[in-house]
């Protein structure tokens, strides 16, 4: 139950190059383990942006939910961006990113 109160929502195409999401909600173990499964990979053009302004990062296992959709836009030659992170999120984040190999 705890794992749909995030979203992930398409919310813009600025350009034909660019796609924006927005992800929505508390991001922790359960919630987050789906995460990288609602992302258009192959379908998504060369610039994604990733906005986590409506989300929050508890724990280690969602920096490496987004570690692991960054790396998977990568594998496609695409730049997926985050960005929106609360200060809390953002120093979780770039404490834990890339620390976290093989964790997902």
């Amino acid at each position: 139950r705890v794992a749909h109160l995030t979203e992930v929502v398409d919310i813009d195409h600025p350009d034909d190059d660019t796609r924006v999401y927005a992800v929505r909600g508390e991001l922790f173990f359960a919630s987050s383990n789906d995460l990288v499964y609602q992302f258009d990979y192959v379908g998504d053009p060369r610039t994604v942006v990733i906005d986590m302004s409506e989300a929050h990062i508890w724990d280690a296992s969602t920096v490496a939910t987004l570690d692991a959709i960054t790396a998977k836009y990568a594998a496609k030659g695409k730049n997926a961006t985050i960005i929106g992170l609360n200060d809390d999120s953002a120093n979780r984040h770039e404490r834990l990113s890339g620390t976290l190999a093989g964790a997902h």
